[in-house]
């Protein structure tokens, strides 16, 4: 009998919940940051199996459970969906034994587009198994090696049984960047980007104009940005980039409206324009991204040129777009119409759960009747995500025509929020019942709590993997590149059940075969190069799987240590890699030199006195660890201090070493983050904090304008720009 198959019936529910939790990927063990095992308790284990939908109280009605789902999974004559790779086009097949070799069996195949291809079966492999007393013959079925890329269905004739599934055949990896090729680039928060023509806030313009700055003085391949998801744009609790309201959609806070066709003709929005100057100037001169003012005041001009363009004869461009995207859009749409309405109505109305009850399915009759009286305004919300789309595109196109080699670097974060538009619309895609966080490690000892639910993997796979290329196909549009926020989640998350706290959970594996099978058809058709967040916990097997499908590895300076904390040489960095300095959750350059994220924290009373006198500590070894390795390399000029008593701010020809430090590793791609290369302090985000630090809010330092005049401006990208020069990096 194969290993994956338990034994049944169990006689004890303990043993039960055991084989339940081995069959669905609920993990009894695992080892955590200082690899130190943990075994959760049996009951951790019964509430995620709870919430997967299984009577995890009662043995005999889980012992039954266990055999349907066996039957219907793992033992189907053809599982509901397939997908293989243009190194593995293999189908599995499970039938009673022993298996039928008639050459009456055949299999078809329907193609995206329209063909259709048609063979007898041949079998590549066969292994008998036995299930609750009955024989079964697991069948490997071949398919040709050059089969088409994409999403196909799939019939099968076996005998008297015919069966149908969603094939999705990939490449055996997402594309890569040339062995011999290293290029780098600039992170920015699109939203903090400040000048003398914006709403108060970075907008596809302003992204634009970067990007030539970032390519002509700094040598940048790329400009890498923060998830432009959709997000509520209220705060402090709804600003979050990597907590969107929706995963497929961007924000509209980033539409130029200047730039949108008939602003300046329109004599209404002129007039507006005008009125509003004051307003205006007062938005772009706060030190702090005023999200609410903003939306409200792009709402309403964005409004105006809706009317507008609905007067106009052609309307193909923005057809074809909704058709294309059908009914994601339609529900995203839907959701935003209902949001607007349901919170005018009622103020209090912030969060869809605290809707009325009949509003809160999608598919109720009330919601039916709300879209029949109001397709003017979902039609608007589609325009609006047509519209930012489209000057994104146009962006995009700007860095390819300059010669950018990647141009924009999109950021897939790995949440949703749990009351945005995603959980409403889709809510059979999510887990109730349980909440994705991280075990305690060096930087949170309480663990994570990232309170939004885990995916139903089962859902995702019945259905063909919709929603997730989808999430994929939508990010990677209009780039060169996607990092995935997270990127462990497609091979574990780790599962915190409801009332329990994060000491209290454990791994829960999904798909990853699959997942990445997807991910890389998707990066193929949209030519982007794919980077894996890989920062905390991650098991060997997860890093050989990337480097397998071309994913690069995350490294940051921060995290790549040696024995006793001392930092790694340059060259013990993996190629297949992107190497940078920080991340928004983590403090900048000369924020980790002068402690300002410790003393961020003290400020919003998020670590006590002891916490806070034990971080300085690590800290202070930590910058002479730093400043040994610099020294060892021969970076800093032979005569620079070698205690850090002598080097009390983050000076010249310490920042300058540590960016030829992270210019001189093998990794293919160096991004820099713009705090980092204009010696900025204070970081973008402070983990733990929401009203008591300003999250991200904070504009850049400099403005565009002020980066082609500010003499230091002009100094730090010459110094970056000599680096990457005397490494290679083009």
């Amino acid at each position: 009998m194969d290993s994956f198959l338990p034994s049944l019936p169990s006689a004890h529910l303990d043993d039960a919940v055991a084989q339940a939790a081995s069959l669905f990927g609920v993990q009894s063990v695992y080892w955590d940051i200082w690899g130190q095992e943990h075994r959760p308790e049996s009951a951790i284990q019964s509430a995620i199996l709870s919430a997967l939908a299984l009577p995890a109280g009662d043995s005999i009605a889980l012992d039954a459970a266990i055999r349907q789902r066996v039957l219907s999974s793992r033992l189907a004559f053809l599982p509901p969906t397939v997908v293989v790779s243009t190194d593995s086009p293999v189908v599995p097949l499970c039938v009673p034994h022993p298996y039928n070799t008639s050459a009456e069996n055949r299999w078809s195949l329907t193609l995206e587009d329209g063909r259709v291809l048609s063979e007898p079966l041949s079998v590549l492999q066969s292994e008998t198994t036995t299930f609750d007393g009955n024989d079964y013959d697991c069948l490997s079925l071949g398919l040709p090696t050059d089969l088409p890329l994409g999403y196909h269905q799939l019939t099968l004739n076996y005998g008297d049984r015919h069966a149908q599934a969603k094939l999705i055949n990939c490449p055996a990896a997402a594309p890569a960047l040339p062995a011999n090729q290293r290029i780098s680039g600039i992170a920015i928060s699109l939203y903090g980007l400040r000048s003398n023509r914006n709403w108060g806030v970075g907008d596809t313009t302003d992204l634009q104009n970067f990007a030539t700055w970032a390519h002509q003085k700094a040598g940048a391949s790329f400009v890498a940005l923060n998830p432009l998801h959709a997000i509520s744009n209220r705060l402090p609790y709804n600003a979050s980039p990597y907590l969107p309201n929706c995963t497929f959609y961007r924000n509209f806070l980033y539409i130029d409206v200047e730039r949108v066709p008939r602003f300046s003709s329109s004599r209404v929005c002129q007039s507006m324009f005008r009125s509003r100057s004051a307003e205006l100037e007062a938005l772009r001169q706060a030190p702090l991204v005023q999200y609410e003012a903003i939306a409200k005041l792009k709402l309403r001009f964005l409004k105006q040129l809706y009317r507008e363009f609905r007067l106009q004869p052609d309307q193909a461009d923005f057809r074809a777009y909704r058709t294309t995207e059908g009914h994601l859009l339609r529900q995203y749409a839907l959701y935003s119409a209902l949001d607007e309405t349901l919170h005018k109505q009622n103020p209090q109305f912030w969060i869809w759960p605290d809707w009325p009850a009949e509003f809160q399915n999608p598919d109720s009759p009330a919601v039916q009747a709300f879209a029949d009286d109001h397709p003017r305004l979902i039609e608007f919300y589609s325009w609006l995500a047509w519209t930012v789309d489209a000057q994104l595109a146009a962006v995009q196109q700007h860095t390819k025509s300059i010669g950018m080699s990647i141009g924009l670097y999109h950021d897939l974060a790995l949440a949703t929020d749990s009351c945005g538009s995603d959980l409403w619309a889709h809510r059979p895609f999510y887990i109730q019942g349980c909440r994705v966080g991280a075990p305690p490690d060096g930087f949170s000892p309480q663990g994570q709590d990232w309170g939004f639910p885990p995916p139903n993997a089962l859902r995702h796979q019945q259905d063909g993997f919709h929603l997730f290329a989808a999430a994929i196909r939508n990010n990677c549009r209009h780039g060169g590149a996607l990092r995935m926020d997270h990127v462990m989640r497609f091979f574990r998350l780790y599962w915190i059940p409801e009332g329990r706290d994060a000491t209290a959970g454990t791994y829960v594996k999904e798909r990853w075969q699959e997942l990445l099978r997807v991910i890389a058809l998707e990066a193929h058709r949209a030519g982007v190069v794919i980077i894996g967040e890989d920062l905390g916990t991650v098991e060997d097997y997860v890093r050989q799987a990337l480097a397998q499908f071309n994913i690069l590895s995350y490294r940051l300076l921060y995290f790549e240590r040696g024995p006793n904390g001392t930092f790694k040489h340059p060259d013990e960095y993996p190629p297949l890699a992107i190497v940078s300095s920080t991340t928004h959750d983590l403090p900048t350059l000369a924020g980790f030199w002068t402690g300002r994220d410790i003393e961020s924290r003290r400020a919003a009373n998020l670590v006590d006195e002891a916490g806070y006198r034990a971080q300085w500590t690590s800290r202070e070894q930590d910058k002479q660890h730093l400043l040994d390795v610099l020294h060892t390399l021969n970076l800093l000029p032979p005569n620079y201090p070698d205690h850090i008593r002598h080097v009390p701010e983050l000076s010249g020809e310490l920042h300058n070493a540590v960016i030829g430090f992270l210019a001189a590793t093998p990794a293919q791609i160096l991004v820099l983050n713009q705090e980092d290369l204009t010696k900025e302090t204070e970081q973008q985000n402070l983990p733990g904090a929401t009203w008591q630090y300003p999250n991200w809010q904070r504009k850049m330092r400099y403005s565009l304008e002020e980066l082609n005049t500010d003499s230091r401006v002009h100094d730090f990208s010459l110094m970056y720009l000599a680096w990457l020069e005397r490494t290679g990096r083009h």
